[in-house]
Parts: structure tokens; C-alpha cells; sequence
């Protein structure tokens, strides 16, 4: 158990276990069991684990346990929401101690987890691994596995060794020659199987002797590798990962030390000083990519899914900084939250106020974005003011930061804590309602295309603004597109929405054009009201454009939110990276669709060697035979002459510990705005490759070396414990550069 959890009561009453109703309806109510597992990580409830827990909710916040309030005593019901597209679970506990201790414990647990030290988390995933499922394969329940036994536990951890060296392992453990292991030989059967001579080799091309790494030699493989190569720091990481006391006390790395350090977040591909907001935050709204949902609301599709508040929380937790609200009358003189015209489910408007102001900046400090799409009646836009101003409170932005004339945009970094209201103004000027169209109503995004295409005011009458709403829109006034004109003309405040077809136009006919407007004004892009499946588009054609509110239906896994949650990793997942440099200026020749020799053209070799992966999960997880083939995609996602994918061969019925040793090579013209993404898929002969897992991150956060990918299932949610491993180069016209910042700021510096 995780050290000094014991003395918590929570965590006690937690492994002993509660019987619970498990609630999804009215009608819907069944008798569940939870409990602790001795790791003191693991919550069962029945026959499925509880992971990837996002938050708890306490009381009757969810839609499910609100329709049951009155009915259900408030103090004994809790949620917990998990992280990716998993439903919710709504608990109803026996009493109100039982739900308290529960709610305390699972965010004990969860602060816990976040906050271990590597040490711990060594100790909960020891070179044990294959235990846990040994009970199970013991059939006979002797405490000793047979041949046939040894074979059943190598499909459930999903490798098919040869019979050959199967056998020849097992004969080799079995001690006692009896064709049986017991318990100390099952262990060292399980340690062979995980030995990893690709690391190995590693570890004795920089040790002398074979045995142990000095500090020295420690030091020299971390200077290969691009990082710190100070004896400080190699010390430091002896401290951390060594195990042995002998070897840690003489500041010795043994090949255990050396493999727990290689598997560690700190060895990660992903640059960890990016795991922290190191950007610039000062700078104008316009010169960041912002992270933006569209249709917060949904749990699904935007024809039958259900609206819910929890999908907010989900979106704020994962750093994202504009969030839609489709607003429309509802009962009782209070709006309602739902995609109009369709089956989708109902939610208040004012509950969704609430969840935001209650999650708005638990992951991130910097400004949120409320996008709303009005369709209310003027009474009812008056109780929206209301709500905003009473529940968001001094979080509101209602008026500007200064009396001076507004030049540019305010920064992050001035905004930090607030929250900002997107929607139509009241026109000051008359005069001026010939020039902007129906400016004087509250449209949906679909209206404000309507007036950007046809360059003409709407046939239909604007709908009438209420000036309580009205005055709450201070940065964000929402106008329809009417061309590029001159950039200085147009007032920053003022910015426009893009369905996803008329973005890719304007980028491709007038990129340069689109790029300078960028430089000054928000542009919000949307997806066609024709993704009936709340699919996505592609975000990156519209980052190479400048665009900052790239908004995507968050609640739609695959590979455009995989690029989604890749753009915004860095900067400490704080939902605002800044863009480069030639896309933040007003007289920018940056033309997305002509790159070659203009601004951040940076031609940028890229090499991956694949060596391995370990602990690949199987697919078909309903049959035991089935073990999958995995191969490797690496792709690049940039600017149009970037793109481009490659592949390793498959390796055949082997998802434990496959190898690959395949080098793959790209060349970057704009590194700058490339993203990598590996894609591990079960090559199928006959129908398509399955998804196994994934991990995307910018090209100028990649670490060079030999590294460790940990791979993300589908939903985003972590795929632990398997990664890949791999060895990375990154040259610049031939010549090698130790990691791709340095590569970065040495390119700069000769610009």
C-alpha cells in the first residue's frame, strides 16, 4: 500500500468495502459493491476497475441524480466522472458518513496519485507485474503452475513465445524438475520475461565493466542524449531510480536503476520543462492558439445525444479555454442548454454557469471564453445576464481592463482568473448597422456564415439584443467576416466566426492575407452543421492559418482531438500556446500554402529509429487466443508540403515485448508547426488495422536520444503500462543539433 495511506480512516473504511446503488435512472437502480484493493490504487466496483477518475462530484449534480432529487437524500449521493468518453458513475450510499468518507478518500487517492514520488510509484510497479494475474492462472489452486498453466498466463499478458523458447524457459526456472514452479521460480520465470536487451545493450555501451554505470559514465550517456550532462544531475538520478542500497549509497546506476530510469516520465520524448507554462504570456489573445470546444454540451452525437454539464468539466480539466453554450428558451422562464431543432437532451443554462464557475480554473489560471450561440427571447437573455453576473461573480469580465483607446488585445497574463463573454453588441453608431449587417442581433454561428458568405444582411428580421447581455461582451464582439480590407481598420474587440469550409477557403486563396488578419483578430472555427456524428475536422490547416479558436467536438475521439491534445500538451496544458513568430505579425509574407524559403522555413531533418514497444494490451480481449501484430506509424502533421506518414513491418502475435529496430526518416520544411504523432494499430489481413494507442506532441517538444513514448488509448486517457521505445535525431542541413530547442534557437540566430 502506498506509503502512510493506512493511517487515513477514509482509505481503511474504503478497503473494507460499501455496498452502494449504482443509479442511471428513475427506473434504473442496482445493488453494487466497492472496494479498495490492497494497492491502494485500484477501486473495484463489481468486476470493473476504476480508473482515470477526473473528479467527484458531491450531492446530486449530475442529470441522473437531479432528476432523483427530493426522492433521494442529497447528503448520500455522490459522482464520479472519469477522464476520456467513460460514462459517469452516480452513487447512492447507504448513509451520509459512508458517501463522505468515500468522496474525502477518492480525492485523497487521486491527490495521492498525482503527487507520488517516483520512488512510489517504482514500488506499486515492480518487475512483479505478471503476479497479479497468477492467481488466476493457477487453476488448480496449488500455488503452482504447470507447463500448460505458464502457457494461459502468457496469452492473458498477451505474448505467444515460441513452444521452443517457452519451454526451454520454463525448464530453466523450474529448479526443483518437478514440471512444476513454485512461487520464487514463477518469480524468476516472470523476470526473465521481462528483461529488455535492447535496454541492456544500451546500458553496457556506456558502462566499462558491464555491471554498474559510474556516475561519469552516467553522466556522458545523459550528454549524448542532449540533456544536462552534469555530475550534479547524474547523481541526482542515482538518488531517484537506483533501488540497490549497496549501489546507491557508492552513486552507482545498475541495469535495474538504469531500466527504471529510461521507463521514467523523466525520460519521456515529451521535453518535461514544457510540462510547465514557460511561454511568453504577455502578449495579445491574437498571438496564441487557444484551446476551444464546440458543442461543450454534448455527451455524443448533435442529433440524439445527451446535454450534460459534466462535459464541461471534462474540457476545463483538460486545459481548454473557450467552451460553446447554445442557448435557447426554456420553462419557467429559464433557458436551456441544448442543440436547437434536435433530440438532443435539455440542460439549464444556469447549472452549466454553475459547473463552470466551479471548475473554470482548477487546470489552468488563464482566461476562459463563453461562446454563446443565442437563440433566447429577450426576457430570457436578461436571466442569462443575471446568472453570469451572480454565479460567475468577480470572475465576470464586464467592462475593459483600461480607459484607453484599445490598440491590441489584452494578454493572458492580464486576463489571468477572469471570464469573458463572446457574443453580438449593441451598435454604437447607427450609421454603422449598413456596413455590418444584422450587428445589432444575437445570431448563431450559422447566421454569421450566412452574412460572411453572401456578403448581404440576412433576409430574415435580427432578433432583438438584450442590453443587459449586451453589456457583458467586452473583448469578444462577435461580427460577421466582411473581408480582409485593411488590418489596422478593424477594431480588436472584434472578431468572427468561420464554418470549417470558408476557413479552408480564405486559407487557401488568401492565406497571407488570413495570416496578417490573425496577427490582430480572433478567429473562431467551427465544424459543418453537416457532421450529424459530431465528427471533427483536420485543426491543423487551420493553425497553419493563424487561427486561434480551433474549436472541436471534444466529446468525438480520434485522430483530430489526438493533434488537439498534442498542440496544446506544452505550456503546462494551460490551454493557450503561443504561435510563432511569422504568424504574429500584421505585415507577415507567411503563405500556408507556399512555404518554401519564406518565414520559418527551416529545413529540418528528423529520424526515429522504432526499437520496441512493451505491454501492447490486447484488442479482442473476448478471445484468449487472440494476441495482436502490431506495427508502428509515425506521422508528421504540419504545413501541406510536411505531411506525410511512415511504417515499420509487423511483428506477429507478439504485443509484449515486440521489436522492430526500423529507422524512419523526415524531412520538416516549417518544424515549427509540425506535430509528430506515433499510432500503434494490429495489422489485420483481411479487414482494417485496430486502433492500439497513440501519443502526439509537437516537433519543438520532442527530446532527442533514447526515449520512451507512453501511449494513450483512443479517449486520451493513459494507456499505462505500455510505450514504445525509441531513439531520435534531429539535423539541420546535415548537421546534427543535440536537442530541438537548441536546433531551434541556433536556426533563429542565423535567420
Amino acid at each position: 500500500v502506498v506509503t502512510g495511506l493506512l493511517d487515513n480512516e477514509d482509505i481503511r473504511v474504503m478497503m473494507q468495502g460499501c455496498s452502494m446503488v449504482k443509479v442511471r435512472s428513475s427506473r434504473w437502480k442496482k445493488s453494487r459493491n466497492l472496494r479498495l484493493l490492497e494497492d491502494g490504487l485500484t477501486v473495484w466496483c463489481e468486476s470493473t476497475k476504476m480508473t482515470e477518475v477526473e473528479c467527484v462530484r458531491e450531492g446530486c449534480k449530475s442529470e441522473a441524480l437531479r432528476r432523483l432529487s427530493g426522492s433521494v437524500p442529497e447528503n448520500q449521493c455522490f459522482t464520479v466522472v472519469f477522464r476520456g468518453a467513460r460514462k459517469s458513475l452516480d452513487l447512492l450510499c447507504p448513509c451520509e458518513d459512508d458517501a463522505q468518507r468515500w468522496v474525502r478518500g477518492l480525492r485523497t487517492l487521486k491527490e495521492r496519485v498525482a503527487n507520488m514520488t517516483q520512488k512510489e510509484k517504482l514500488d506499486q510497479y515492480p518487475a512483479r507485474f505478471p503476479i497479479c494475474y497468477l492467481r488466476r492462472a493457477d487453476q488448480n489452486q496449488d500455488g503452482k503452475m504447470s507447463y500448460d498453466e505458464v502457457k494461459w498466463l502468457l496469452q492473458m499478458i498477451n505474448i505467444d513465445l515460441s513452444e521452443q523458447y517457452a519451454r526451454s524457459l520454463f525448464k530453466r526456472c523450474d529448479r526443483s524438475g518437478d514440471g512444476r514452479l513454485d512461487h520464487i521460480e514463477i518469480e524468476e520465470f516472470c523476470r526473465e520475461l521481462l528483461r529488455r536487451p535492447e535496454l541492456d545493450a544500451v546500458f553496457r555501451h556506456y558502462s566499462s565493466n558491464g555491471c554498474v554505470l559510474s556516475t561519469a559514465e552516467l553522466r556522458d550517456f545523459l550528454g549524448d542524449q542532449g540533456e544536462d550532462a552534469s555530475l550534479n544531475h547524474a547523481q541526482s538520478l542515482i538518488l531517484t531510480y537506483e533501488l540497490n542500497d549497496w549501489a546507491q549509497k557508492n552513486l552507482f546506476m545498475t541495469q535495474n536503476g538504469f531500466t527504471m530510469y529510461m521507463l521514467s516520465r523523466e525520460n519521456d520524448v515529451f521535453n518535461p520543462d514544457h510540462a510547465r507554462v514557460h511561454q511568453d504570456m504577455s502578449r495579445p489573445l491574437s498571438h496564441y492558439f487557444i484551446s476551444s470546444s464546440h458543442n461543450t454540451y454534448l455527451t455524443k452525437d448533435q442529433v440524439t445525444g445527451a446535454s450534460s454539464t459534466e462535459p464541461y468539466i471534462r474540457a476545463l480539466n483538460q486545459g481548454c479555454r473557450c467552451v460553446e453554450l447554445d442557448c435557447w428558451d426554456g420553462d419557467k422562464g429559464e433557458p436551456v442548454i441544448y442543440h436547437g431543432h434536435t433530440l438532443t437532451s435539455k440542460v439549464p443554462f444556469k447549472e452549466v454557469i454553475e459547473t463552470i464557475a466551479q471548475y473554470a480554473f482548477k487546470a489552468s489560471p488563464y482566461p476562459i471564453v463563453l461562446s454563446l450561440e443565442n437563440h433566447c427571447s429577450v426576457e430570457q437573455q436578461a436571466v442569462m445576464a443575471k446568472h453570469l453576473r451572480t454565479i460567475l461573480g468577480r470572475k465576470l469580465l464586464t467592462k475593459p481592463l483600461s480607459d484607453q483607446p484599445l490598440r491590441e488585445l489584452p494578454s493572458p497574463e492580464d486576463l489571468k482568473g477572469r471570464i469573458l463573454v463572446k457574443g453580438k453588441k449593441h451598435t454604437p453608431h447607427l450609421s454603422q448597422l449598413g456596413k455590418t449587417g444584422s450587428s445589432a442581433s444575437f445570431s448563431s454561428s450559422s447566421e454569421d456564415e450566412l452574412a460572411s458568405s453572401t456578403k448581404s444582411t440576412p433576409k430574415k428580421e435580427p432578433a432583438k439584443l438584450s442590453p443587459e447581455l449586451s453589456e457583458l461582451v467586452v473583448y469578444c464582439r462577435s461580427v460577421p467576416f466582411r473581408g480582409f480590407g485593411s488590418v489596422s481598420e478593424l477594431p480588436p474587440n472584434e472578431m468572427s466566426s468561420f464554418s470549417e469550409s470558408d476557413a479552408l477557403r480564405l486559407i487557401k486563396d488568401s492565406g497571407k492575407l488570413f495570416v496578417r488578419h490573425n496577427s490582430r483578430q480572433l478567429s473562431r472555427i467551427y465544424p459543418s452543421g453537416q457532421r450529424l456524428q459530431s465528427s471533427n475536422y483536420d485543426p491543423q490547416e487551420m493553425w497553419n492559418g493563424g487561427c486561434q479558436m480551433v474549436a472541436l467536438n471534444f466529446q468525438t475521439a480520434g485522430e483530430q482531438m489526438d493533434l488537439n491534445q498534442g498542440r496544446f500538451l506544452p505550456n503546462g496544458r494551460c490551454g493557450y500556446v503561443l504561435k510563432p513568430s511569422f504568424l504574429c505579425s500584421p505585415t507577415s509574407n507567411f503563405n500556408p500554402e507556399n512555404t518554401g524559403g519564406g518565414p520559418g522555413h527551416i529545413p529540418t531533418q528528423l529520424t526515429i529509429r522504432i526499437i520496441s514497444a512493451q505491454q501492447l494490451p490486447k484488442i479482442n480481449t473476448d478471445k484468449m487466443s487472440s494476441i495482436v501484430d502490431p506495427q508502428v506509424w509515425v506521422e508528421i502533421h504540419g504545413v501541406a508540403i510536411d505531411n506525410t506518414r511512415d511504417k515499420t513491418h509487423r511483428i506477429d502475435n507478439n504485443g509484449f515485448n515486440p521489436r522492430w529496430d526500423c529507422t524512419l526518416s523526415f524531412q520538416l520544411q516549417v518544424p515549427e508547426l509540425a506535430l509528430v504523432r506515433f499510432v500503434v494499430e494490429d495489422h489485420d489481413h483481411t479487414a482494417k488495422n485496430d486502433f492500439v494507442g497513440q501519443f502526439t506532441l509537437p516537433f519543438t517538444s520532442v527530446r532527442t536520444g533514447y526515449r520512451h513514448v507512453h501511449l494513450l488509448k483512443a479517449d486520451g486517457s493513459s494507456l499505462s503500462p505500455a510505450t514504445l521505445f525509441i531513439h531520435v535525431k534531429v539535423a539541420r542541413k546535415g548537421v546534427p543539433v543535440k536537442t530541438v530547442s537548441e536546433r531551434m534557437a541556433a536556426a533563429k540566430g542565423k535567420a
